[in-house]
Order: structure tokens, then sequence, then C-alpha cells
């Protein structure tokens, strides 16, 4: 092959691309190339992540999502142009910041490049720009978005996440999204132009543009808000009047266009009359024709009005507005039947100081009635005018409907402020007539009010037996049987969940309070037939009074909600006052919150092991893992006091980690101590929040990897009253701990609201007598029989029995009698700090072929009762 001809074949790729390159980009250079393409790529590359992570979704998440892009990509179709400028937006803002607080960037960047896709096509015809800004659009949210998310998480680290910071930092990042886009639109220009950009060319149009994006994005998150505080249900009523509102802001600034339009073709008529009077009269006359004919046809509403209020010339538009007929206003005082006395003083006001030129125009939101009698909002605007042959001045009055955007944003309102189900006012309501009444109480004269906190007793269990569309209705009975009991004048709101709070104002004393409490608990606590069933519930009330000398509306309802709880643990279906002891006990529960967290964080809490024997033989088979805290200052505080502090204060999580981690750790030295100990297990108790997170096979694993132990050393208990509240979560759960061999028991079994259906369906492994049957073992006694019903039921079941705080040889020996099989107790062994097993297991390997018959001869230096031991064999 001849040189020429290779120098030919390597010369025709890049001729062939340089004429593709020069037919599609013909004015874009080296470096806006690379940056085109790399933009696009980058952008594409989003979107298929973009995409991948939405089909992830199912049910309603989908639903939003593709509803929420569809309306972006709607409002794309119908930019907003601001007036007085040439500048326009698409108003789908709203909803990618939406879809990016409730669904992460992912589906923001789907509805920012759909929205930048149809406004790029709608204003460009240039394939690159119609390609390339819908990649902008997604990497510049795509970027926002992540930065959000790291915020959130940050606030959220710092315990600052609320509202004001969501709606804060969404509109700041609203305004970094519109930076970016625009610095990555104007890189491809000076990168093309081969020059700086100009900053100040970038930004002028900032201020506007910034302020609707920043608009935008508080609507997003209030909607955001909303849907947090009430369910997502309220996006499916606030969506249609977002869009409604969008729309009518459409067709406004299209109104506001037209009579710019018309504004100015007067000016200049008016212009050209003074200076062109004599010499351009005809000119004039028809220009004064063609304002006259904008005026006849406009479709805004407008009318000429005299210096003394009568109507001189009234449009087509505005007596269609008013629902009259012909030339009804003609020679009529202004409205003056058609608009409220008090708006009437206003609007005649304003004419005043206009027809005495103290101002140019002015602008009134006016409600007027239609001859119908419906309201008719409308946003007047008013300004002089004088005819050709007119002596005295008139004004011209322009009235645009706003029915609809204000009955949109009562509509927003309404919802902001109740709740969706029962359409009582929401918590965010409640607070502010709480602290107005405590305002009130502060300024004027005592009108003292009580406060009255209400929890529906037992809902969680109907809403997890019976479905949510039974919780649901039984709220709203609920709720209308409160209003029922209560004055006009009296304010009932749901809080949230099956809470709802009273506020009784113009009280002197406690006794309306009492007496509406005992009719609410005596009226609450008849069944409700609900689709076909019969319903028994009740309620418990906590009830405060201002009179206390509260100074913040927290205060009070934390006060009210203390008492609450005091009705519902004396019994429930009753109400409690809230007293100075009730305070107390609130401080010390606060105390012991604040103390647990420091104990955590020393390491003050320790692990004690109550051994596990075979009934049968006497032989040692486990242990029960049970936490201990030894404070420095009141010394040992039982786990009945501090666990439940710690559930409520969110530690329990933390406290059963810890208990997982040391339990599986010792166990693991202990069968490492010898052979014989090979295979004994550890119950480690589980809690209602532990059951239903959804790390807590992870957690079990990490600490079964961690300690090197097998699964099925490990035993989880947990109460039967926790297992029968969060059934429906918890079994998928079990079956998942079942699969890696990890055994499951019922502990305090009896005292709940289990069945044999349930029993036999669950995977667990074992059953745990609760002490409270075992106590009154006797011959005789009714508990014998539940007793030896249970350890039946066990064995048929293929379950092992464990009894619980056996406490008395009589006890024992019927348990065994009983064929029970497995038990722990202090007549056993009291729980024991691990130094007391290790002395506990070496006097076993140390007298492995001795038979123990009295508890003095057990090899553990304690004064704990023994149990004696026998040898297998």
């Amino acid at each position: 092959m001849s040189p020429d001809t290779t120098d030919t074949v390597q010369a025709a790729p890049s001729a062939w691309w340089r004429r593709l390159h020069q037919s599609l980009m013909p004015d874009y250079n080296r470096k806006a190339t690379i940056y085109w393409w790399a933009i696009v790529l980058l952008g594409a590359g989003i979107l298929a992540e973009a995409l991948l992570s939405i089909s992830s979704f199912a049910g309603l998440d989908l639903l939003m999502v593709i509803l929420g892009v569809a309306i972006a990509v709607l409002a794309g179709l119908f930019p907003v142009r601001i007036p007085g400028s040439k500048i326009s937006f698409a108003a789908g803002e709203t909803f990618i910041f939406l879809l990016l607080l409730l669904y992460g960037p992912a589906a923001a960047a789907l509805a920012a490049g759909g929205e930048s896709l149809v406004g790029s096509w709608r204003t460009s015809k240039r394939w690159t720009s119609r390609i390339a800004s819908p990649a902008m659009s997604c990497v510049a949210i795509f970027c926002v978005g992540w930065i959000l998310q790291v915020l959130f998480t940050a606030l959220h680290t710092w315990g600052l996440y609320n509202a004001g910071f969501v709606l804060t930092s969404t509109m700041l990042s609203s305004l970094l999204y519109f930076v970016l886009n625009t610095l990555l639109v104007t890189t491809t220009l000076c990168l093309k132009r081969s020059q700086w950009p100009v900053w100040k060319d970038i930004f002028a149009s900032f201020g506007w543009v910034g302020v609707t994006f920043a608009a935008s994005a508080s609507v997003a998150s209030l909607m955001f808000l909303s849907a947090k505080e009430t369910g997502t249900g309220v996006l499916f009523a606030a969506v249609p009047i977002i869009v409604m509102l969008l729309i009518t802001l459409h067709y406004f600034f299209r109104q506001q266009e037209t009579a710019e339009v018309m504004q100015q073709e007067r000016m200049r008529a008016s212009e050209q009359e003074t200076k062109l009077a004599a010499l351009h009269i005809s000119e004039l006359r028809a220009s004064e024709q063609r304002f006259h004919s904008a005026f006849t046809h406009a479709s805004l509403g407008m009318a000429l009005v005299s210096a003394d209020g009568r109507v001189v010339k009234a449009n087509l538009a505005l007596h269609t507005l008013l629902g009259l007929e012909g030339d009804a206003l003609i020679e009529q005082q202004l409205f003056n039947s058609l608009v409220g006395a008090d708006e009437v003083v206003s609007l005649n006001d304003q004419l005043m100081r206009l027809n005495a030129r103290q101002v140019s125009s002015f602008t009134v939101v006016l409600r007027l009635m239609h001859k119908q009698g419906q309201d008719v909002w409308a946003s007047v605007h008013g300004s002089i005018f004088s005819e050709v042959d007119s002596v005295a001045p008139l004004m011209i009055l322009q009235l645009q409907d706003i029915t609809s955007r204000r009955k949109a944003e009562d509509d927003l309102q309404y919802i902001a402020f109740h709740d969706s189900l029962t359409g009582l006012p929401n918590r965010r309501r409640f607070g502010e007539e709480l602290k107005l009444a405590l305002d009130h109480l502060k300024s004027g004269p005592p009108r003292h009010f009580g406060l009255m906190f209400l929890d529906v007793d037992r809902f969680k269990l109907i809403n997890d037996s019976l479905g949510h569309a039974v919780g649901d209705e039984l709220l709203i009975l609920v709720a209308r049987g409160i209003q029922a009991q209560l004055r006009p004048h009296d304010i009932v709101a749901r809080l949230g969940g099956d809470e709802f709070a009273i506020l009784v104002e113009h009280i002197n004393s406690e006794d309306y309070a009492v007496s509406l409490a005992e009719r609410l608990v005596q009226a609450l606590c008849k069944p409700f037939q609900i689709a076909g069933s019969e319903i028994n519930t009740s309620v418990s009330i906590g009830i405060t009074f201002s009179f206390m000398g509260y100074e913040t509306v927290e205060d009070m309802l934390r006060d009210a909600d203390t008492a609450m709880y005091k009705a519902k643990a004396t019994g429930k279906s009753r109400y409690a006052l809230f007293n100075g002891s009730l305070h107390a006990e609130v401080s010390y529960r606060l105390q012991m919150e604040g103390d647990l967290r420091c104990a955590l964080r020393e390491q003050q809490l320790s692990v004690a092991y109550q051994p596990l024997y075979e009934l049968s033989s006497g032989r040692i088979v486990g242990f029960e893992a049970l936490a201990r805290w030894l404070h420095p200052v009141y010394g040992p505080i039982s786990p009945e006091r501090f666990i439940p502090v710690a559930e409520d204060a969110g530690l329990i999580l933390e406290i059963t980690d810890f208990m997982l981690h040391n339990a599986c750790k010792q166990l693991k030295a202990w069968q490492l101590r010898n052979p014989m100990f090979g295979d004994l297990y550890v119950n480690v108790n589980l809690s209602g929040r532990d059951i239903v997170h959804s790390g807590l096979i992870s957690r079990v694993d990490a600490a079964l990897v961690a300690a090197d132990l097998r699964p099925k050393y490990l035993t989880l208990e947990l109460t039967e009253n926790i297992l029968m509240s969060h059934l429906e979560a918890a079994l998928p759960v079990l079956l998942d701990l079942r699969r890696l061999e990890i055994g499951l028991s019922v502990d305090d079994f009896g005292t709940g609201y289990s069945s044999l259906k349930h029993l036999s369906a669950l995977p667990v492994t074992s059953i745990k007598i609760d002490r409270g049957f075992v106590v009154n073992l006797e011959h005789g006694h009714e508990d014998a029989a539940v007793v030896q019903a249970v350890i039946s039921l066990g064995r048929s079941l293929g379950k092992s029995v464990c009894a619980e705080g056996i406490e008395r040889a009589e006890q024992l020996e019927q348990l065994r009698r009983m064929g029970c099989s497995l038990g722990q107790g202090f007549h056993l062994s009291r729980p024991l700090a691990v130094e007391m097993v290790d002395q506990l297991l070496d006097g076993l390997v140390a007298h492995d072929d001795i038979a123990w018959d009295d508890p003095v001869d057990r090899p553990v230096p304690t004064k704990q009762p023994g149990y004696p031991l026998r040898r297998v064999g």
C-alpha cells in the first residue's frame, strides 16, 4: 500500500467527523463540544439511575411519582410570563421540589428533566438545546437534592430538624437550583464565544425568577409538612388546588398583559393628543375608538366612574361578572348595592384620594355580590382617565375575577389547620387557640380555662386487628361523640393518631371540666356499630387548668398528657387531674432519662445471668440475660423502673444491642471453658420497638458474628402482649429469625390476648409460663389447671415449656410431676454476676461425678438458695 493511500484512509474518518459536526453543530468549537457531550452524558446517566431507582417503587409511592412528573411536564406547556418583563417560567417547580422532599433526587430529576424537555421543545428549534436543557436540569436538581439530603441528615443529627428549617432549607435550595442551572446554560454560550461570562447579565432577572422559585419551594414545603403530619391523603386534596392556582395565575398574568397593552395604547393616545391636538385630531379620535373597542370587548370587567361615584360606562365583562343585564350599572352609585358596607367605605376612600390626585392609582380586593346571591371576589385596580370631550376627569376601574384563586387559598388554609379525617382543628390550629387563651389570661381580666387531653383506649389493638378502615371510622365516631357533649364555644381538636384535646373556656372552677369528663367517659364507653361489627372502646382523659400558672402551650399540653397517662395507668376509661405529685413524677422520669443516657455513655449498665434448668435432671441448659443498672448515687435501680423510661425515651434499641453483644460474647466464653458447656444457650429479651425495627435482623446477626456464636444458641424472648400488639409486623421478622435457626420464646404466656390459632401459627420454639400462675401453684388451686393446660399445649405443639418464678420446693416438685421441661426462679438460683457463674461452672466441672441432694452442697459461694443438681446418665 502506498503512502498516499494510507494518508487517505487515515484522513477519511476525520473528514467524515468534521462534516457531521459542521452540519449539526456549526457554531460549537472544541471546548463547547466537549462540554456539551459531558453534560448530556452526565444528565443521561442521572436519568437512567433515576428510572432504575423509581422502578423499585410500588403502589401509592409509584402513583405519586408518576402524577408529580406528569403535572410538572404539563406545567411546562403553560409558562407563566412575569408582568412587565420578557421573562417567563414554567410553574412545575412546586411539584419538582415536592417530589424532591417526598422521594429524593431521583424522582425530582425525572420531573425536572421532563419539564425542561417540554420547555426547550416549545422555545427552541435547535436539537442541541432540546437535548442539553433537560440534561442540565437533571444535573442541577440532582446536585441540589443531594445537598438538601445531606443538610436534612445534619439537622436530624443536631436535633434542629423542624418545620421552619425544612421551609428555609428548601427555599434556599430552590435559589441554588436556579443559580446552578443558569451557570450550566451560560457556560455553553461562553465556551462557544470564547469569552468570560458577564455576571450582571446572567443574573439580571434573578429577582423575579428567584422569588418565583422560592415561592414554589415554599408551597412544596408546606405540602410536604402537611403530608408528614396528616398523611399523603392531604396531597390528593392539595394537588388539584395547586394546579388550579397555577392555571389561575397563568390566565391572570395573560389578562394583566392585555391590561398593560390597553394601558399603553391609552397612554400613547393621550400623548398624541397633547402633542398633536390640533394637527392630528382624526388620529386621536381613531385611537379613542380603538380604546373603546378594547374597553368594550376586554375580558376584564371595566367601568368609567365620575368624580361623584356614578358609573358612566361599564363593559359587558363587568355586567357578566355581576350577573347583570343590559346597562344596569349605568348612572348607578358605584356598586353600593353589590359591595358590603365596610368595603364600600374602603373603596370610596380610595376613589376620593385618586380624584384628589393624592395617588396615581390603587388596587384593592373586594367581595361583591352576584345577582344570584353568591360571593364574587375581585381585584380592583383604579386610575385616572379622561376622554377628549369630557369636561370633568373620569376614573377607570378594572376588575379581575379572583374567586377561584380565593377559594383555592381558603381551601389550602383549611387543609393547613384541620384534620383531613375528622374535619376537626389539627394540632397546629389548636396550639394557636391555646396560645391565644394564655395571652388573654396574661393581658386582660382573668378568664380561666381548662385543657383536656383524651386518648382512645386499646385503639392500636382495634386498628391492627380489624384494619385501618375500621380504625378511621372509629375515630370519626369518637370525634362526633366528643362534639355532642361540648358547648358551642368549647374547642375540640385531633392532635394526631387517637389523641384529642379540648379547650374548655370561661370556667371559674374545676367542676365543669370534671362534669364534662364524666359525661365523655360515659358516652364513649358505649359500643359503636362499624361495618356490621360492634366495637367496644373507651377513653382516658387528663385534665389541667390555666390557674396553675402556665407560661407556654407546650407546658400545658405536657401536663394534660401526663394526667392522661395517669388515668390509663389506674385502669383506663376514667379521668385524672394534674397535680404537683404528677409534676414531680414527670421530673423524676426526666431525671432518670438523663441519668440513663449518661449510664449508656459511661457503660454503667451490666448483665446478670439467671440459670435455666432442665427440671427432670437438674442440669443447667442455659441462662436468661437480664439488664442491671448500678446508679452512682441511688445504687441498684430495678429494670421495672428504667426499662419503661428507656422505651419512652427511645433508648431501648441501644440497651437491646448492649444486651445482645454482651450475652453472645459471654456465652461463647462459657462454651469454650469446657466441652461439657458446648450446648449452653442464652435468652435475650426484646421490646416492642425492637420487633418493629427494620434493622432487627442485621443487629442480631452483628452480635452473633462479633461473638462467633452459632445462631441456634441464641433465643429471643418477647412478651405475649408485645407479640400480639405487633403481630402483623412481627410475623415476617420472626420467620426470618427462625430461618437463621435463632430460637424464639413467648414470655409471660397467659397474660395477654393470644389464642391457640396464633400460637400454632407462630414460629416460636418455647413458651414461658408467667410467674403469676406459678406463685399460686398448689393442689386444688385453679392456676394449677391453667399451668397443666399450658404444659400439655406446648407438648402437643412441639414447643418446650419453661416455668418462671419457682420460689418454693413444692412448686418445683409439682411442675416436675406435670411434665414441665424447664424452669427458673429464686428457689433454683437468683440472677448471678459473671464471676459467680464462672464459679458455678467451675464447680460443675470439678464435681462432674457427684450428685448434690441438698442446696448447701452447691459449688457456688453465694447465699442464694440452690437446687439439688443430679448428674445426667
